[in-house]
């Protein structure tokens, strides 16, 4: 297996900017609204003063967990609670949410494009799961190309979201069944059915609860669901994407364990970072760590 280290920035977007970054905080424009967040690893110094930053709407965490819960402060009285967004012919709504996310994680752009391109080169069919699956922005990428997509995320709310981001982007006739469990029951299921897939898609969080309490932990569970993402996959797979947030875990890693999984089809291993890149300036800020795979 041939192995690529690279750096994803996700550099393709007209409804998302990164305006300014520095001392925790971020300063981004997500469609028409502004937002100031929390960010752990903008040690740097910002281009301006964080006390003067403009912005619709400020997020204060509660505690010093990442993906902890908070209170957004109302800063303008044209901030509305959600509103559109679009990329490459898809739209869908962006909301601010009690822990700081925003409905869509932009830098997933680089992945979006990715099985895109993937999907549509195959020349056949092609079916794809997308496990941990959120808002369902990369089950919308994948359908738009022509592919059939199971959306697995323990949120039914978070499905519902990508329903109507379904309908917005014009994609109704497209399959996408929308699932709410948990990953690793639906993934032993699926096993145990003979299910294949074409290609997979895990953005797992550092911990997580599944429909009827299940735990994830990620360090402890990545294992065992790449054991049994293997299992689904078709002889002939496309791409299998894996990505990893505030885990105390290297790149290196993540590629290595998922390559152990795969390295019997061959192709290509890409590893490294994702990042996102700040307005008018060379700054990148990085945001998470990835794994993907392809056939070649």
């Amino acid at each position: 297996m041939k192995t690529e280290t690279r750096l994803l920035i996700a550099d393709d977007w007209d409804d998302y900017a990164l305006l300014d970054s520095g001392h925790l905080q971020k300063l981004e424009r997500f469609g028409s609204q502004t937002v100031i967040r929390p960010d752990p690893q903008a040690f740097w110094n910002p281009a301006k003063p964080v006390q003067s930053w403009k912005a619709d709407a400020r997020f204060a965490a509660k505690g010093p967990d990442e993906d902890g819960a908070g209170q957004w402060e109302i800063l303008s009285p044209r901030a509305p609670e959600s509103w559109p967004m679009r990329w490459n012919g898809l739209t869908f709504t962006a909301r601010r949410t009690a822990f700081r996310h925003m409905g869509v994680f932009q830098e997933h752009s680089v992945h979006w494009r990715f099985a895109q391109d993937q999907i549509r080169a195959a020349g056949r069919p092609v079916k794809v799961l997308n496990l941990f699956g959120y808002t369902g922005l990369m089950s919308l990428a994948c359908a738009a190309a022509g592919a059939d997509v199971v959306h697995l995320d323990a949120s039914p709310k978070s499905n519902g979201y990508g329903k109507d981001n379904q309908d917005l982007s014009g994609l109704g006739d497209r399959t996408i069944r929308w699932i709410a469990d948990d990953a690793m029951k639906f993934v032993a299921r699926e096993q145990r059915r003979g299910s294949k897939y074409d290609a997979i898609i895990l953005d797992p969080p550092k911990f997580g609860r599944g429909t009827t309490g299940e735990t994830w932990r990620f360090e402890e569970d990545l294992p065992a669901l790449l054991d049994g993402v293997q299992s689904l996959l078709t002889d002939s797979p496309l791409f299998v994407i894996a990505t990893a947030y505030a885990v105390r875990l290297s790149y290196l890693a993540l590629a290595q364990t998922l390559a152990d999984r795969l390295s019997p089809f061959g192709g290509v291993m890409e590893q490294g970072e994702m990042a996102i890149p700040q307005a008018g300036s060379d700054r990148l800020l990085p945001t998470a760590l990835y794994a993907r795979w392809r056939a070649g």
